[in-house]
């Protein structure tokens, strides 16, 4: 598992968005634009049930990430595990929904959204790290 420094670290915990990739049932990408949260050596994020990132990671648990500003990035990859109790998809929807809009809307969307999906919480173990444009 790779080390990721302080600074690569800080970038992640800033409010962006990630890019996801899965494998197609064909074996083709597909890509989604995610909320993420960066937990200790594992990036948390959560979808839907039913959705199409959630039918292939049900059928290939391997992903990517990737994290950018300009040409400054991070790539991640690294298998997944899905969580669909409806206790921790609904809190871990609830934090990702805090993080990237506060306290006040996140309990709003909760309540008219998330509250009443069917949804799975993606957990993937960082086991590689291509990291660009932070040197010096």
């Amino acid at each position: 598992m790779p080390s990721l420094s302080p600074t690569v670290r800080a970038f992640l915990e800033e409010s962006r968005f990630a890019v996801l990739a899965t494998v197609n049932a064909d074996g083709s990408p597909q890509q989604t634009v995610m909320w993420y949260l960066l937990e200790g050596e594992d990036i948390v994020m959560n979808t839907a049930r039913g959705r199409k990132k959630d039918r292939n990671l049900v059928r290939d648990a391997r992903v990517s990430i990737c994290v950018e500003d300009g040409y400054r990035y991070v790539a991640l990859a690294g298998p997944v595990s899905l969580d669909d109790d409806h206790a921790t998809s609904q809190e871990d929807i609830r934090r990702l929904a805090v993080r990237y809009h506060g306290e006040e809307e996140a309990a709003r969307m909760v309540a008219d959204d998330f509250g009443s999906q069917s949804r799975v919480t993606i957990r993937m173990r960082i086991a590689s790290a291509d990291v660009r444009g932070f040197e010096g």
